[in-house]
C-alpha cells in the first residue's frame, strides 16, 4: 500500500510506530523546581552523538493537567535529568510510571520503585534499574506541530555520568542480552532484547 501522510492510511491505527521499530525507551527521572521527583518513559528517545556523548527525548503534546509534560519542563528548568534503562523485569513498573498523573505525583512511589542518589546531578535514579545516564540539559527544539496546543518538544542532554551494574560487564563488554532491555513497538506492543548477533563492518579497499 501507499498513502500520503496528510490523508492518512485508512488502517485501524496509524502504522508509523509499528514501522519505526524497535525504539529504545528513555525512562526519564527528574526533579521539579520544588524538589519533587518525576519519572516517565519516552519512546522517542536515542543516543545522538559520541563526543561529547549526547542523548535526546521528545515530548509530544502537552500534559493532561496543563503545560509541558513534567520531564521536559523539569529538564529545561533545572538543567538536569537521568535516563534509566527499562528492562524486562521492570516492564510493569515502567508502564505504571507512564500514567498521566497530576504534576505533584511522585511516579517512583506510584510505581513502587526506590530512589537512589545520582553522583553528579540532583535528579534521583531508579534503584532497580541496571543502567543510568546522568545528563545535563543542553538545548531544546520545538518541532512542527499540527496543533499549537500540543507542541512537539525535543530535549537534548550531555551525558556526564554512566552507571552500569557490574554483573553485566563481561570481558570488558556490556552483556546487552543479559540486561534484557525492552523497546517500544507500535500500538501497545513492546519487544525484549534476548538475542544479538555481530557483523564486521566492511572496509573500503
Amino acid at each position: 500500500m501507499f498513502y500520503p501522510t496528510e490523508q492518512g492510511s485508512g488502517l485501524a491505527r496509524d502504522p508509523l510506530n509499528a514501522i519505526v521499530v524497535p525504539r529504545p525507551i528513555g525512562w526519564i527521572s527528574t526533579l521539579d523546581m520544588e524538589g519533587r521527583a518525576n519519572l516517565a518513559p519516552y519512546s522517542f528517545f536515542n543516543a545522538v552523538a559520541y563526543d561529547p556523548p549526547q542523548v535526546m527525548f521528545s515530548s509530544t503534546s502537552n500534559h493532561a493537567f496543563g503545560g509541558l509534560k513534567d520531564s521536559a519542563r523539569n529538564a529545561k528548568e533545572t538543567g538536569e535529568f537521568v535516563v534509566n534503562m527499562a528492562t524486562w523485569s521492570l516492564r510493569e513498573a515502567m508502564n505504571a510510571s507512564a500514567v498521566m498523573a497530576p504534576h505533584d505525583v511522585d511516579e517512583f512511589e506510584y510505581a513502587g520503585l526506590k530512589k537512589v542518589p545520582s553522583e553528579l546531578v540532583k535528579a534521583p535514579r531508579v534503584a532497580e534499574s541496571p543502567v543510568h545516564l546522568e545528563c545535563i540539559y543542553t538545548q531544546s527544539l520545538e518541532l512542527e506541530s499540527d496543533d499549537d496546543d500540543d507542541p512537539n518538544t525535543v530535549i537534548f542532554g550531555k551525558v556526564i555520568g554512566v552507571h552500569i551494574d557490574d554483573q553485566y560487564i563481561r570481558d570488558g563488554l556490556v552483556d546487552t542480552a543479559g540486561l534484557e532491555p525492552i523497546g517500544r513497538l507500535g500500538y501497545l506492543d513492546y519487544v525484549k532484547v534476548e538475542k544479538t548477533f555481530s557483523m564486521d563492518r566492511p572496509q573500503w579497499k
